[in-house]
Parts: C-alpha cells; sequence; structure tokens
C-alpha cells in the first residue's frame, strides 16, 4: 500500500478514465533543453493515472489554466540521450505585471501525487500567492502523465489493498511477502526503464530545468509533505537558484525508513488521541464511545473482529482489517476528516463498512469506478529508488514490540509496511536524504504539533539539517497534515508576508 508516511492528504484524488499511461521518450541529440519553449494549451481532462476526472474548472476571476509537456532526460547521467516529457499546469499570476515575482512551483506530496490536478483543486487556497506568481505544478517523473510508473491492474490492485497486512503467523506472513514481492514484480514488468531513474534528486534537477524553461532566475517553491524533501534535495543540489521557499509539514531528513514508520506510529497514535478526546469532550454524546480511552478500545475491537470477519464495504467488496485502518489512517489527516471518521465508526459498529472504504480508497488512489491512479506504483517507486535498507520478515517481528509501544493500533500496521521494498529492483540511494545548503537562502519551515503524517518533530530537525541562517522554524499548534490551508491566520499572514514581500517571520515564531 502507499506508505501513510509519505502520502500528502491534498494529493490523494479520485480516479476516472483510462489515458495516456506512459510517456514516450525521444532522442533529444544535441538540443538544449534549457531553450525548449512550453506549448501552453487549454488542460485535457487528467488521465487515470493522475486520477481521472473533468477537466479544471475555470478560476474564479475568469482565469484559464493551461497545461503544457517539458522535455527532460530521462537519465540526469546522459543528459543528451532520451527525454522524457514531465506534464506542468499554471494559472497566471492575476497582477500586474510591473508586480509579479515569477512562478510559485508546488509539490504536494506523495510521492505519486499529481500536482496537474491537485493546484487546480485547490487553486482558491492560493489565490493571494497567484496576484504576484504564476501558480504552478507539475507531475513528477514516474507520475499520472509524466512517464508513469505501471505495476498492477486494477483487478490485482483490489485483492492487493484487501490483503492482511498483519499476519498473526507463518502462513500470513509468507502470503504477505509473497504479494510484495509480486507487486515489485509487475512494476519491473511494466516499468523497467523508467524505475531506475524517479529517485527525489532526479526530481530536483528536473525543478532546476523547469525554472529555467520558464525563464525564472531563482526557483520560487511552496512544498507540502514530500515535497519538503524534495524541495530541500533541490536546495542541497542549488542553493545559489533557490528563491523564496516554503516547507509545510514537513519530513524529517534525518530518520531511515525504519525512523520514520516509527515517528509516524507516533505520529497517527497522538492524532487519533486528539480525535477521541475532541469527540468525547463536547456538549453532545459522542456517538463511538464514552471517554477517550472507550473511543479506541472500542476501535482496536473492531479491528479485531474484522480480522477474522470482514463486513461488506463497498459492493463487491468486504471491509477488511487492513482497508478499516487505511480509511481510520486517512481520516487523521486533518481535522476536517474527523465527522467522517465519527460517521465511518458508527456504521462498521452496525456492520456497514461504507464509508470507512471509501476513506481508504482515497488513500489508495481508487475512483468510484474501480479504476487507480498510479499513486500506489509511483509512491513505491520513488520511495525504494530513494531509501537504502532492505528490511525482512524476521526483522520486522524484532522490531514489532516497540511500534506497538508507540502505537497499539497503528504498530503493527506501520512495521509490516517496511516490507515494500523487499527485492525491489533498484538500489536504494542512501539512508536518508542530504539537504545541507549552505548558501542558500532563508527557507521557511513550518511544523504542525498534531500533524499525523508528518510529526512536528521534523519541522525542527529539517530547520538544523538546511542549516544556520537558512531554516527558519514556525510552529502551528494545531490538527491536521499542513498549515497554510488549515485554520490559522498567523500562519498563513507569515507565509504570505514571506512569499510576496520577502519578509522572512523570527525564527520560533509559534501561531494557534
Amino acid at each position: 500500500m502507499p506508505h501513510p508516511s509519505r502520502l500528502s492528504a491534498a494529493a490523494l484524488t479520485a480516479t476516472v478514465v483510462l489515458s495516456s499511461l506512459l510517456a514516450g521518450c525521444d532522442d533529444a541529440g544535441d538540443e538544449d533543453l534549457t531553450r525548449q519553449r512550453l506549448d501552453w494549451k487549454d488542460c485535457p481532462p487528467p488521465s487515470q493515472a493522475q486520477g481521472g476526472g473533468g477537466v479544471p474548472s475555470p478560476l474564479p476571476d475568469g482565469g484559464a489554466w493551461q497545461c503544457a509537456t517539458m522535455k527532460a532526460p530521462l537519465d540526469w547521467d546522459r543528459p543528451d540521450g532520451e527525454t522524457i516529457g514531465l506534464e506542468l499546469i499554471r494559472a497566471r499570476a492575476s497582477g500586474p505585471d510591473s508586480g509579479r515575482i515569477g512562478s510559485l512551483v508546488f509539490n504536494f506530496g506523495g510521492p505519486g501525487g499529481s500536482g496537474v490536478t491537485t493546484l487546480p483543486a485547490f487553486g482558491q487556497d492560493y489565490a493571494r500567492l497567484r496576484t504576484r506568481y504564476d501558480l504552478v505544478s507539475f507531475d513528477p517523473r514516474g507520475v499520472g502523465r509524466s512517464a508513469p510508473v505501471r505495476c498492477l491492474d486494477d483487478r490485482r490492485l483490489d485483492a492487493y489493498f484487501q490483503q492482511d497486512t498483519t499476519p498473526d503467523d507463518g502462513a500470513e506472513r509468507a502470503e504477505l511477502l509473497e504479494s510484495t514481492r509480486e507487486f515489485n514484480a509487475a512494476c519491473e514488468k511494466n516499468s523497467a526503464r523508467i524505475l531506475p531513474h524517479v529517485r527525489t534528486t532526479d526530481a530536483a534537477r528536473d525543478m532546476d530545468l523547469m525554472r529555467q524553461v520558464l525563464g525564472d532566475r531563482k526557483l520560487h517553491y511552496f512544498g507540502i509533505s514530500y515535497g519538503t524533501e524534495l524541495g530541500a534535495v533541490y536546495a542541497h543540489l542549488f542553493p545559489k537558484n533557490v528563491g523564496r521557499a516554503v516547507f509545510d509539514a514537513v519530513v524529517d531528513p534525518t530518520q531511515t525508513s525504519e525512523q520514520g514508520s516509527l515517528g509516524q506510529a507516533e505520529g497517527f497514535q497522538r492524532a487519533l488521541d486528539n480525535y477521541a478526546e475532541d469527540c468525547t469532550s463536547k456538549a453532545e454524546d459522542c456517538p463511538v464511545g464514552d471517554t477517550p480511552q472507550d473511543v479506541k478500545d472500542r476501535i482496536a475491537r473492531l479491528l479485531k473482529d474484522l480480522d477474522s470477519r470482514p463486513i461488506p464495504g463497498v459492493f463487491p467488496r468486504d471491509l477488511t482489517q487492513t482497508a478499516a485502518t487505511s480509511g481510520i489512517a486517512q481520516s487523521l489527516y486533518s481535522k476536517d476528516f474527523w465527522e467522517y471518521l465519527t460517521e465511518g465508526l458508527e456504521r462498521a459498529y452496525d456492520g456497514d463498512g461504507r464509508v470507512l472504504m471509501v476513506l481508504s480508497d482515497s488513500l489508495n488512489g481508487r475512483s468510484e469506478n474501480g479504476e487507480y491512479s498510479n499513486l500506489a506504483a509511483a509512491n513505491t517507486a520513488i520511495n525504494c529508488a530513494d531509501d537504502k535498507p532492505r528490511y525482512d520478515t524476521a526483522y520486522v517481528r524484532g522490531r514489532l514490540p516497540e511500534f506497538r509501544r508507540a502505537s497499539a493500533l497503528f504498530g503493527d500496521f506501520l512495521a509490516w509496511g517496511m516490507l515494500g521494498c523487499t527485492d525491489w529492483p533498484v538500489a536504494g540511494a542512501a539512508d536518508h536524504p542530504d539537504v545541507r545548503a549552505p548558501g542558500a537562502p532563508p527557507i521557511l519551515v513550518i511544523g504542525t504539533t498534531g500533524d499525523p503524517a508528518t510529526p512536528y518533530e521534523g519541522a525542527r530537525r529539517m530547520a538544523a539539517a538546511l542549516g544556520k541562517g537558512v531554516g527558519v522554524e514556525l510552529t502551528y499548534e494545531g490538527e491536521g497534515h499542513g498549515a497554510y490551508t488549515g485554520e490559522s491566520p498567523c500562519v498563513r499572514e507569515a507565509v504570505d508576508r514571506y512569499l510576496l514581500d520577502g519578509k522572512v517571520p523570527a525564527g520560533g515564531t509559534v501561531c494557534s
């Protein structure tokens, strides 16, 4: 399954229509890719790999979304060799040309989320930034329309996401491992050419090419979730090319994939604790428990029962323990989703698993018609290309006690998720990314205390790792994955003043 620690809720969109699954490769020859001209046109409907749906709606002021394809080297070690097409989207700045700063490039996370479908969905949230920037996003290599990684077909993905991912005995462990190997083998069979070239360092080099093709002297950037890791790797590789940059919902760059999973277990447990406290503290009765502990105990009993007795979900599929856990995790990404978690639990206790399954489908990139985006495939490919460690079942079993101490509910789920890169055909690059960026200008790093997916502690470590005078930390005392589009005017004002006026907030600023 897509690893929750690397997924941004904003980037999880439904899938609808199949089209253009693999961008073709061309011979670049002696072409100078930095001098290419982008042919901006009205955007087509998103492909299935991007998440499907209709064409982007016009902006409230009548502005239009435009799409274009940028050529980039398939292999950055051979920049004059084959090229792939990277899909871009933009909305031109709404203010006068005299006040335009340049392009503001967004990455919404995943890895594996389509920026081409996500930016229009949330474009109005960035309307003030558009007064001085062209808003730009893209499908990173391996994602959406940008040479997408392909693995299992829809039917096999349904079974893959229904399987028992918290095995209780040797037979179940062997079945989980075999399923992982089958998924990874399908990725190699269908996408062998792109798999060695989807590392975050490759995407960072793509962004510097994008900067030049867009005509910008500096890269102005807004990264969310995994997008903060991508932005930090860019700053390490091209510190002198960084413009004004914001990292929101920050990945901890100092951790191995195991440490990230353990921190994730703690983060989701913290978010669940906060949900249970919130539900039971209201004047009306909490319909899923009398006390915070009662809420969590009832959820634990539900998941235990589902392990052996699934309940009807979205026909014809049943809600399994794995699907229910995924749905609960998805609902914890934002406080706005808590009401759906309550509804989903209420119905599940009455034998109706539809709401929790819809939440699970959202996490996994499945649309109502049963088609999947390539979110899971791209997420696995990028994570496994980046992360050097490879874990086996014996290692995971030895780590289970610590994961369970971190979270009784999510510990097993996240520990066994470490098997995702077992037998992956491409070696991982490093234990963790190098994000040292001496010489870069200030980068605003925002951590949210109740963030389940990228725990708050990672923001401070990112700020320190970027280096003295580079990382500027801002804390949001609140809930959810990502602060700028949340409930805090303080956060929004700090970010807007920095991106629009260049005024960096004082390090250690706290918003609530």
